[in-house]
């Protein structure tokens, strides 16, 4: 994690910026990546399109001029082609290509749409992450991925019970569209992206990543265990073993308590066998 964004995300969720944060974490991919000249790049697409907006707009005008701008004028689209592609979780990527998935399409549109006056959070719901407004008759829930278009309760409903199964009533909807923090929002692209990089088995990337969550929400033991069983999968037994323990000392009564305890035993007997 760079020194920079080690102080993002140490510092006051309010201060955090998305766009710099995101593109820090692609700085992963791209060691020499210009962090500033993308910044710039979101600055003047904003300046563009405060240019299409009036003072007295309201907030669904608003929210329908950025849809236009960013969806029909600019192209931005869902890579439901090839979602798994790490590009998709790389802002830098995102804004050349124009083709991302729900947290990096939604980030830009935050970015954006904050620069216009609009109240935009995010929305760590089920499925895939969401954007929400606040109107004057409560809240409007948009998604980025699908072109900003508005999702009401049905549309919600429909979208959990194809995640859970099951009958899906209002209370539990709403539970679920709490506004997630700056901070919860980089955790969840870093997981997205370490999700990624697990699935191609590509534990040398999937590793730092992990690194990067851990130092950003130490209290997410599951990160721990996860590092432990990339460092085992790299033949690191002393890393992995210390990772296992740590994990099983701050969460005694998990579910994988017993595998976790086996591990821990034929590690020791590995580490053992290297002294």
């Amino acid at each position: 994690m760079s020194e920079r964004l080690r102080q993002i995300v140490s510092g006051p969720d309010d201060d955090i910026s998305l766009a710099e944060a995101a593109l820090l974490i692609a700085g992963h991919g791209y060691p020499q990546l210009n962090v500033p000249a993308y910044l710039s790049r979101i600055e003047e697409l904003a300046s563009m399109l405060r240019l299409r907006i009036d003072e007295e707009d309201s907030v669904p005008e608003r929210i329908s001029v950025l849809n236009q701008f960013l969806f029909g004028d600019l192209g931005f689209a869902a890579n439901s082609d090839d979602y798994y592609d790490p590009r998709n979780s790389f802002l830098n990527e995102v804004l050349e290509r124009r083709r991302g998935i729900p947290i990096t399409l939604s980030v830009i549109y935050m970015e954006l749409g904050r620069k216009i006056g609009l109240p935009l959070q995010g929305v760590s719901f089920p499925g895939h992450f969401l954007v929400k407004c606040a109107v004057p008759e409560g809240a409007v829930v948009l998604d980025p991925y699908s072109g900003g278009i508005s999702l009401g309760l049905q549309d919600l409903q429909q979208r959990l019970r194809e995640v859970r199964g099951g009958e899906v009533s209002r209370a539990i909807v709403t539970e679920l569209l709490v506004s997630a923090s700056n901070k919860e929002i980089i955790v969840r692209l870093l997981r997205n992206l370490k999700a990624i990089y697990l699935r191609e088995h590509n534990l040398d990337k999937a590793l730092p990543i992990v690194n990067w969550i851990i130092a950003t929400v130490p209290e997410q033991t599951p990160e721990l265990r996860d590092r432990g069983m990339i460092y085992q999968e790299l033949e690191c037994p002393r890393a992995a073993l210390v990772d296992f323990e740590t994990y099983l000392k701050l969460s005694p009564t998990c579910e994988d308590a017993d595998d976790i305890r086996g591990r821990i035993i034929e590690l020791r007997k590995e580490v053992a066998r290297l002294n």
